[in-house]
C-alpha cells in the first residue's frame, strides 16, 4: 500500500478559497484525489470545485471523515492551522506554505509532541511540493502527468529536482511508488530518516532515491540510518557542489555553517554509507536505473 495516501484517503484543503489553493484543488480532484472538503474560518457553507467549506478542521473531520490535509494558509497563520489539524485527528498533513518563521515551526514541533507517537500526526513540509502516489492520489502542487507508476520511492528537499528525477525515470520507462517532498526549510515536520524508514517497510518500493542539498545535518543523519537500517538500494543526488560556505542558496535551510553541511562533504558521507551518488542532476534517472539492473 502507499506510505501516506491512496485513492480512498479523504483529503481536506486548509485555505481552499485562496487563488492558488483553488487551482491546485481542481488539479488534485482531476488527478483522482478524494478531496472531500476545505477549511476557511468564516466561510462555512460555501463550495469550491464542488466540495463544501467548513469553519474549522474539527467540523470538516466530523462531517467528512477526513484523514489528510493540505495547508495553503498564509505564513502568519500557517502554524496555527497545522496545530489545528493535529488536534482534529488528521493523520497526515502536507504544508505547502513558504516563509513560515522558524520560531513558529519550533512551536509546532513542540506542540505535536504532546501526542504519543502512535497518535501523532505526520507532517511533511513546510515549503514543500507535496506527496504523490502515481495513479492513486496527489496531495500537493507537483505536475501529476510526469509521474509514472512504479517501484522507486523518491524523497527530497527540493521539489523541482524531485520533478526532474520523476521525469527522467518516465523517459526510461521506470516509475515511482511514492514521491515525498520534505521541504527546504531548516525546521520541517519530517526528516529524510522518517521517510526512509517508511520506504524500507513499503512492499511497493524496491529502490529509494534521495534528493539532498547543502545546509543542515539531515543528509548525514540519513546516511547513518541507511548504513544501519536500510536494506534496499539507495541513490542520492546532493545539490550545491559549487556553493560557498556561509552563503544562503535557494531554500532557507540551504546554508553551510558546519562540517558535513557542504555538498561535497555530504556526498562523501553518503558514499561511505553505501549510497550510490549521482554525479549531476542530468544523470539521476540513469543512476537509479543502473542499480535496478
Amino acid at each position: 500500500m502507499s506510505i501516506f495516501i491512496d485513492s480512498d484517503t479523504p483529503v481536506i484543503v486548509q485555505g481552499i478559497t485562496g487563488r492558488m489553493a483553488r487551482f491546485h484543488t481542481k488539479d488534485m480532484i482531476e488527478y483522482g484525489t478524494n478531496v472531500v472538503g476545505g477549511v476557511v474560518p468564516g466561510k462555512a457553507g460555501e463550495t469550491v470545485e464542488g466540495v463544501p467549506v467548513f469553519n474549522t478542521v474539527k467540523d470538516a473531520v466530523e462531517k467528512t471523515g477526513a484523514e489528510a490535509s493540505l495547508v495553503f494558509v498564509p505564513p502568519p497563520f500557517a502554524a496555527d492551522s497545522i496545530m489545528e489539524a493535529a488536534d482534529a485527528g488528521i493523520r497526515y498533513c502536507v504544508c505547502i506554505t513558504d516563509g513560515i518563521p522558524a520560531q513558529d515551526m519550533i512551536r509546532v514541533k513542540r506542540y505535536m509532541k504532546r501526542y504519543s507517537r502512535d497518535k501523532r500526526m505526520v507532517l511533511t513540509g513546510p515549503n514543500c511540493a507535496g506527496t504523490i502516489s502515481p495513479g492513486k492520489a496527489l496531495l500537493g502542487i507537483m505536475p501529476g502527468h510526469i509521474y509514472l507508476k512504479g517501484n522507486v520511492g523518491i524523497v527530497g528537499r527540493s521539489g523541482t529536482l524531485g520533478y526532474e528525477a520523476a521525469a527522467q525515470l518516465k523517459e526510461l520507462g521506470l516509475g515511482v511508488s511514492t514521491s515525498v517532498g520534505i521541504g527546504g526549510d531548516p525546521i520541517n515536520g519530517s526528516s529524510f530518516k522518517d521517510i526512509l524508514e517508511r520506504f524500507e517497510n513499503d512492499d511497493e518500493t524496491d529502490v529509494i532515491a534521495m534528493i539532498g542539498e547543502i545546509g543542515g545535518p539531515q543528509e548525514a543523519e540519513a546516511a547513518e540510518y541507511i548504513r544501519d537500517h536500510v536494506t534496499k538500494p539507495v541513490v542520492a543526488y546532493v545539490a550545491g557542489l559549487t556553493a560557498r560556505k556561509g552563503r544562503t542558496m535557494g531554500h532557507a535551510g540551504a546554508i553551510i555553517s558546519a562540517f558535513g553541511e557542504s555538498a561535497s562533504e555530504k556526498v562523501e558521507i553518503l558514499s561511505s554509507a553505501g549510497v550510490t551518488v549521482a554525479e549531476n542532476p542530468a544523470v539521476i534517472g540513469k543512476t537509479i536505473a543502473s542499480v535496478m539492473q
